[in-house]
């Protein structure tokens, strides 16, 4: 471990689509964390990645030979795991033993079951366990909560969720992409996730849903490509759902509060209140990234600031920003959207 005024130091395992967003990460935050190496199966992709990486940083960045490598080495801090799914458990239970934290990209799990037996591991061995929700950070997505948790805007209504994006089918043509076996599904568990982990944390829990999944003509894969539901929340506020990747040519996500004194458009990186009286404010990055249609239009500078929380959270021994067992809300959220569509009927979520 690093002492208290060194930066902490990280591994990143797995370095595919969302390797050089890391990196960039990484480096936008450097003198509090430090990329220590990589890991990847592939030695050759590992050591070039590894030096590409080094030039972003400004630091050597080493190649692990294995994972047992990276548990001898006692330097670091914490790991970034940012493998496929499918592959995870194995690794998380050496890390735990390991007394690693991690830090975890999205989803925790193909399905909730997995996704809480690793939670429950990291609970019981007292590993923190953190999870990339980087639309949580953007300065609009905080401003909104801010503003909703000092109940100015009053009470929550009804919500308008939407995530109406673009892939083509060459993204599903990637061996496993759009599958159970390796993605744990479609639209909702790869992409949608990220918008509903954002509408749970300024609305609250979801009680009941009543949905219809599809996997529509556009694309050939085996999950669903569009979802529509309605909700109901705990609060007793009403809200709609569409999520999809055949909206050609993509459009942004967005989510629309209507709250008691005003309304709240979360578009992207954008906040815009709308007073019933007549006022409106602004909030947020006036965002470049407008391809809706390209899986990383987002800015590193999000995954940043979720890196950067996770060190401040092992070094001040708080929980990160999101848990692993908050996101559990999240994972059952989607599974009672599915089973709604599958038994076509209301489902109601279990508390807790």
């Amino acid at each position: 471990m690093t002492s208290a005024n060194k930066p902490l130091n990280t591994v990143l395992i797995g370095i595919g689509m969302v390797g050089d967003t890391h990196v960039n990460a990484i480096a936008g935050i450097k003198g509090q964390v430090c990329l220590k190496g990589v890991y990847a199966r592939g030695q050759e992709a590992a050591r070039e990645f590894a030096g590409k990486a080094s030039s972003i940083t400004g630091d050597p960045c080493e190649v692990y030979p294995s994972i047992q490598a990276i548990v001898d080495d006692k330097e670091l801090d914490f790991v970034i795991l940012a493998t496929p799914a499918n592959v995870r458990m194995e690794l998380i239970d050496i890390f735990t033993a390991a007394n690693l934290p991690i830090l975890l990209e999205k989803p925790i799990e193909r399905t909730s079951e997995a996704a809480l037996e690793i939670v429950e591991l990291c609970e019981a061995r007292n590993i923190p366990l953190g999870i990339v929700f980087q639309h949580r950070v953007r300065t609009a997505s905080v401003k909104l909560k801010e503003m909703i948790d000092s109940g100015e805007l009053g009470t929550l209504a009804m919500a308008n969720v939407e995530a109406p994006l673009w892939r083509s089918q060459e993204y599903y043509d990637e061996p496993g992409r759009g599958t159970y076996e390796r993605d744990g599904g479609g639209v909702l568990m790869t992409q949608a996730i990220h918008t509903l982990d954002l509408m749970l944390s300024l609305t609250g829990d979801v009680t009941d849903v009543q949905a219809m999944s599809r996997t529509t003509a556009i694309h050939q894969m085996e999950a669903e490509d569009f979802v529509t539901a309605g909700i109901t929340f705990a609060n007793g506020a009403v809200g709609s759902l569409l999520a999809t990747t055949a909206n050609y040519p993509g459009g942004n996500e967005c989510i629309t509060l209507h709250f008691e004194k005003a309304v709240a458009k979360l578009d992207r990186g954008e906040l815009d209140i709308f007073w019933r009286d007549g006022r409106t404010e602004s909030y947020g990055e006036n965002s470049e990234i407008k391809d809706a249609g390209d899986p990383m239009a987002f800015k590193s500078s999000w995954h940043g600031s979720v890196i950067a929380d996770f060190a401040d959270a092992i070094t001040q021994q708080r929980p990160p920003m999101a848990t692993g067992r908050a996101t559990m809300k999240v994972h059952r959220l989607i599974d009672a959207l599915v089973a709604s569509s599958d038994q076509k009927k209301t489902i109601t979520l279990s508390a807790g």
